[in-house]
């Protein structure tokens, strides 16, 4: 196997602590030709969902790589330390749900091995420390060329945990759908595919909240709400100028409704109907 010149790494474990460099450290050591992207290392912590979102969004912008991502709430318990090769990588981590939604993105699980070859690990093993002594070794085994199946047996992909999938639910003139992250500018995105704009009017209200249907953040005026595709092709809202989630008063897991606004069809069809008539001046049809 030629292996791979690329290591992307994910994490909760913060900034703070010394736990980033030990895991560089130990790829270091056994793969020093191997080149790593932080791709964040302030995933929420314990929160598996959001680093399944943030992985998930981010592998199709990275050249092919071992990924490697530690989200691990479970560290020390039956949970599987797994590796997953796909058409566009390799993944490597916790068993827990963190892994398919990326493998998915790039091409779906080929094969999946249990990582139990204990030669591949560190020489001492934490039992709260895996991402050290575990996934990092084996990602920098994998990076410089060795085989999955020599960290271990292959297991059934169907068997490796999913997530459950995010509440979505449309109609006419409507979404509903789970917040999926916020991002650091307070911006919500919602488990909705872009595609879910098509059927909204350009006069919106997310909530109780008054939105416009737009493409970018100065589509709304300063303070106001605007309904966009996100650079992820996700549903999103924000604030011109402010936090979307303070005010929504949301957090991941909530689910928002987004609907056109009655006003807005009202005047949209009162402003159709004066055109069909041959009015050219239809005073008082202004979407507010």
């Amino acid at each position: 196997m030629a292996g791979y010149p690329w290591i992307s790494f994910t994490t909760d474990y913060g900034l703070s602590d010394g736990f980033v460099a030990a895991c560089h450290g130990a790829i270091a050591r056994l793969a020093p030709a191997a080149r790593v992207i932080d791709v964040t290392h302030l995933i929420h912590p314990g929160d598996v969902r959001h680093g399944a979102a943030v992985l998930s969004q981010t592998v199709a912008h990275l050249p092919p790589a071992v990924h490697l991502a530690v989200v691990d709430p479970g560290v020390g318990t039956a949970r599987r330390p797994v590796a997953v090769e796909t058409e566009g990588g390799l993944l490597v981590g916790p068993d827990n749900g963190l892994l398919p939604w990326a493998a998915d993105v790039l091409g779906g699980v080929r094969t999946a091995v249990e990582l139990t070859n204990r030669d591949w690990f560190a020489p001492t093993v934490s039992r709260t420390f895996h991402g050290r002594d575990i996934f990092a070794p084996v990602a920098a085994r994998l990076a410089a060329g060795d085989p999955p199946a020599g960290a271990g047996p292959q297991i059934d992909p169907d068997t490796l945990v999913r997530l459950p999938e995010p509440l979505v639910t449309a109609g006419d003139g409507w979404v509903e759908a789970e917040v999926l992250t916020v991002d650091r500018f307070g911006n919500v995105q919602l488990a909705a595919p872009a595609g879910a704009l098509t059927g909204l009017g350009p006069r919106l209200r997310v909530g109780d909240v008054p939105a416009v249907l737009g493409h970018t953040f100065g589509s709304a005026p300063d303070g106001g709400l605007v309904v966009y595709a996100d650079s992820a092709d996700m549903v999103a809202v924000a604030v011109n100028g402010g936090r979307a989630a303070v005010v929504l008063a949301v957090a991941p897991g909530d689910v928002l409704r987004i609907a056109t606004t009655h006003t807005a069809t009202a005047h949209a069809a009162t402003a159709d109907a004066a055109s069909a008539a041959g009015d050219d001046d239809p005073s008082g049809v202004a979407l507010p």
